[in-house]
């Protein structure tokens, strides 16, 4: 067991490594990116990568309060759902109407390794690579396709 210091430690030198690597590598928009905190350019859209003990994920969350407007760019999102699924190489997990403590209601998609623990020093190349991958490939369906969300969301 770690201590709250050891912890945030552990975090923190994982996490910069993962930016080390991710940081050669631009946006298939040509653009220096943060990958770390991926820019949707969409508001109450957020792209987010985490990990734990029970795996790590990358999300496209839809959190927007207007009921209406989230509704659309979930139907847009379905309407491309081939195309990033292709470009993705995998099926998402698509989550309608999911919730949690701080939002009480939005929308999911989700791509997640389950067989991999934060707290295994040995995963930690095996979720940076997962990370890096789903980003790269979520990148180059996104910079095709925001600019159609961002007019839905106007």
């Amino acid at each position: 067991m770690y201590t709250k210091d050891e912890l945030r430690q552990f975090r923190t030198d994982f996490w910069n490594q993962f930016n080390l690597k991710m940081k050669k590598i631009k946006s298939s928009s040509g653009r220096k990116m943060n990958w770390l905190a991926y820019p949707s350019d969409v508001k109450d859209i957020y792209i987010r990568i985490d990990t734990d003990g029970k795996g790590a994920r990358l999300t496209f969350d839809i959190q927007g309060k207007d009921e209406g407007v989230r509704q659309i760019l979930w139907e847009q999102l379905q309407e491309l759902k081939i195309v990033m699924e292709s470009e993705m190489g995998t099926d998402g997990i698509w989550i309608e109407n999911a919730s949690s403590l701080s939002v009480p209601k939005f929308n999911r998609i989700l791509w997640e390794r389950n067989d991999l623990n934060f707290f295994k020093p040995e995963d930690h190349t095996e979720i940076q690579n997962f990370l890096a991958d789903r980003l790269i490939h979520f990148d180059a369906f996104y910079q095709e396709f925001k600019d159609i969300l961002i007019n839905l969301a106007m």
